[in-house]
């Protein structure tokens, strides 16, 4: 019972879609930092809407779907290297780590350097109320 009134009370397709939001709003922001939760949040529902556009057009085998396809990834693919770069900076190092492939995961996974740092705020300690906003 105490699950069900938790979910009502938090708008949970909203709450997550929010984060993808967020990052789409950041369009080209390289600066600051961002937490893993945001990170990766935008790289589920990305990966969610790539697999799904190409398994429509498979099954459907209409042609211009892929041509969708492509227009999505070149439209997301500055917000994806700005959420990268600014996963980089919560992690304490240069958005450059992330052309170092295997590295660039490590540091992904790792937890953010809690407080400030040189590149700006703590995220976590933003709350989380400002992507209900949104």
């Amino acid at each position: 019972m105490k699950v069900i009134a938790l979910f009502s009370r938090i708008n949970l397709k909203n709450y997550f879609m929010n984060w993808y939001l967020k990052v789409l709003k950041q369009y080209a922001d390289f600066n600051g930092r961002a937490r893993r939760k945001e990170y990766w949040m935008f790289t589920l529902f990305n990966m969610i809407f790539v697999y799904g556009i190409i398994i429509i057009a498979a099954a459907t085998e209409i042609q211009a779907l892929m041509f969708v396809y492509l227009i999505y990834l070149f439209g997301v693919l500055i917000p994806s290297f700005a959420v990268a770069v600014r996963r980089m900076h919560d992690v304490g190092k240069s958005g450059w780590y992330v052309l170092i492939p295997i590295y660039s995961f490590i540091l992904a996974v790792t937890e953010g350097e809690a407080g400030d740092n040189e590149y700006g705020p703590d995220p976590k300690q933003v709350e989380d109320a400002d992507l209900q906003k949104m």
